[in-house]
C-alpha cells in the first residue's frame, strides 16, 4: 500500500531538543500488555511489541475487529497520568486509554457533513463563501469551492506551495496583530485574504486547513458545537462515549489518556510567554485542530467508529456511505487509491480496502478497513522523528500479521471494552 509519510505529517517547524520520555534499549517484556489478543490473532500482538520496542516507543494500542465483532483490545506501555511530576506513579495503557487520534478525525468530520446532507441540512454542492459568508475578493476562485471539495481535498489549499495554516499560530498572530493562542476564525481571516494555491477540482493536495472549514460549516448549519453534534448524532448511536476533543496541555487532560513523547519543542502557541515547550504540550494548539485532527479516542472506540462504514444504519445510510467513498472528480490516482471523504480508498476484488494515518507530535495511528470485513487501529504515543525507524512500515507489517491469520475468533469483545 501507498506510503504516506510525507503527505500525512503537520508541517511544522521543530527545534530538536532532548529526548523526552523514551528509554533507549528496552525489552518487550517493559510494555506490560494488558487486554485481550486470542491465540489465533498472536501475530498482531507479536508484531506491535516488537515494532514499539525496536523504536522506543513507550505507550501503544491495538484492536482488531471482524464483520461487526471486536476480537482483540491490547494496552502496551506506561504513562504518568495527568502530570508531569516524575514522582507520580505510572498508570498501564489500557484497551481503553485515551490517544491523540491526529488526522483519523478527517472520517469523523466528513461522516457529520454527510449526515447533515442526509437530513437535508445542507447540499455538498454549496460553496463554502456561502455557508461561512467569505469574501472571495483576493481570489474569486473561492466562490468555486465546495463542501465535495473540502472533503476530497480539491479545495485549492497546497502546503507544498502555502505553509499548513494550522501551524503557523506565531506568523497569523504577528500578520494580524493579535495576541496568542489564535483562534479558528484568526486563521480563517488569515487564510481568506490570501489567493488560492490552484484551481479547485484541478488535483488533490491534502489540506488540514479544508478539514477546519468543514468543522466552522458543522457549527454554522447545525446550530451545536462541533464537538457536540459529532458525539450526539455520531457517537452515541454507535455506544461510543469516551472520545472528545483533546487540550493542549496535560495538566487539562483527562488521567486516562496517554503522556506524548518527541525529541522536539517549540515556542508556546498557547500563550504569548514565549517558553520553550515540549512540543506536544503547547508547541501546537489542540483545539485549533479539532475538525482536521482533534479528537482523543481508544482504539477500541476507533474499530467500533470505522464499522458506520459497514453498511447503512443509525448513523449513515446508503447513499452517504456511497458518497464516503465515491471518487473525485479528479479520478483515480496511477497507483489507484483515490481520497473519498475522510478516507483513503482502494478496490480490491469486488469490495473497497480504506484507510488512513495521523500523525502530529508525540502522535501515530493507522485505521483500517478492508474489504473482507476485518479492521483494526494502532496507536502510538510517538512519530517518526529525525534518526529513527520507519514508522510508516507498520502498514505492511499489520496486513502480514492480518495475512497469517487461519481461522478468525467468534467471542466479541466490544461489551466488555465499549
Amino acid at each position: 500500500m501507498l506510503s504516506r509519510r510525507n503527505l500525512l505529517k503537520a508541517g511544522a517547524a521543530a527545534v530538536p531538543a532532548l529526548t523526552l520520555g523514551l528509554q533507549p534499549g528496552r525489552a518487550e517484556a517493559d510494555l506490560l500488555p494488558s487486554g485481550t489478543v486470542p491465540a489465533q490473532l498472536a501475530a498482531f500482538d507479536k508484531t506491535l511489541q516488537k515494532y514499539m520496542t525496536e523504536r522506543n516507543i513507550t505507550c501503544g494500542q491495538l484492536a482488531v475487529a471482524r464483520k461487526g465483532k471486536l476480537l482483540a483490545a491490547r494496552g502496551y506501555g506506561t504513562y504518568r497520568p495527568n502530570s508531569t511530576n516524575p514522582m507520580v506513579r505510572l498508570a498501564r495503557v489500557q484497551p481503553t486509554s485515551l490517544f491523540r487520534i491526529a488526522s483519523l478525525s478527517k472520517s469523523i468530520t466528513s461522516a457529520a457533513i454527510l449526515r447533515l446532507a442526509q437530513d437535508g441540512k445542507v447540499s455538498l454542492t454549496s460553496p463554502v463563501t456561502t455557508l461561512l459568508g467569505l469574501s472571495a475578493a483576493a481570489d474569486p476562485r473561492l466562490e468555486k469551492v465546495t463542501l465535495w471539495r473540502l472533503m476530497q481535498h480539491t479545495g485549492g489549499w497546497d502546503r507544498n506551495v502555502s505553509k499548513d495554516p494550522l501551524w503557523l499560530d506565531a506568523t497569523i498572530s504577528a500578520s494580524l496583530d493579535t495576541p496568542l493562542p489564535i483562534s479558528h476564525a484568526d486563521i480563517v481571516r488569515y487564510v481568506t485574504a490570501k489567493p488560492l494555491d490552484f484551481d479547485p477540482g484541478s488535483k488533490m493536495a491534502y489540506s488540514n486547513y479544508g478539514y477546519m472549514l468543514l468543522g466552522r460549516i458543522i457549527e454554522k448549519v447545525s446550530g451545536q458545537s462541533y464537538e457536540s453534534y459529532v458525539q450526539s448524532k455520531l457517537l452515541a448511536p454507535l455506544g461510543i462515549s469516551r472520545m472528545s476533543l483533546g487540550q493542549s496541555l496535560r495538566s487539562e487532560m483527562s488521567p486516562s489518556e496517554v503522556g506524548y513523547s518527541s525529541a522536539y519543542t517549540n515556542k508556546s502557541v498557547v500563550d504569548d510567554s514565549g517558553k520553550v515547550v515540549p512540543y506536544p504540550y503547547g508547541g501546537f494548539n489542540m483545539p485549533n485542530q479539532d475538525a482536521n485532527g482533534g479528537w482523543v479516542a481508544s482504539a477500541v472506540d476507533m474499530v467500533k467508529w470505522g464499522s458506520v462504514f459497514d453498511a447503512a444504519g443509525p448513523v449513515l445510510n446508503a447513499t452517504s456511505l456511497s458518497r464516503a467513498f465515491a471518487k473525485p472528480e479528479i479520478g483515480v490516482s496511477g497507483d489507484g487509491w483515490w481520497y473519498g471523504c475522510g478516507w483513503y480508498v482502494r478496490t480490491w476484488g469486488s469490495g473497497l480496502n480504506t484507510w488512513h494515518t495521523g500523525s502530529m507530535p508525540g502522535t501515530f495511528t493507522l485505521l483500517v478497513r478492508n474489504a473482507a470485513g476485518v479492521s483494526w487501529c494502532v496507536q502510538f504515543n510517538r512519530r517518526e522523528e529525525s534518526g529513527s525507524p520507519d514508522f510508516d512500515v507498520i502498514d505492511r507489517l499489520m496486513w502480514q500479521a492480518h495475512d497469517t491469520v487461519t481461522s478468525w475468533p467468534t467471542t466479541d469483545l466490544y461489551p466488555k471494552y465499549l
